[in-house]
């Protein structure tokens, strides 16, 4: 797994970077999330994210898609994750956060 995006490129663990063009989540993996823990608040003690149905409870703009149990028993496969997707940009768009 990469550990940042840098415009076209990624960096990987070992420091090299690779220019890339996509960036293709897969299904069926666990969340890695670990990225969040200087985020106050956007992990709990046991890792999972501070969100209701996939907004963030501390951090205005931040939203999640595809967690287990985030909104229903299928929002962590491509039958659910479209409409929690869906609900989360609507969230979002109607809620723009300041720069």
């Amino acid at each position: 797994m990469f550990t940042s995006v840098d415009g076209t490129k990624v960096a990987w663990p070992d420091g090299a970077r690779e220019e890339i063009d996509t960036i293709l989540p897969a299904t069926g993996y666990q969340p890695v999330l670990a990225y969040l823990a200087g985020l106050a608040g956007a992990l709990d003690s046991a890792g999972h994210p501070g969100q209701r149905d996939g907004i963030s409870l501390h951090h205005p703009g931040l939203a999640f898609v595809g967690l287990e149990w985030q909104r229903s028993l299928s929002s962590n496969s491509l039958r659910g994750v479209g409409r929690d997707a869906a609900r989360v940009a609507r969230h979002l768009a109607a809620h723009p956060t300041r720069g």
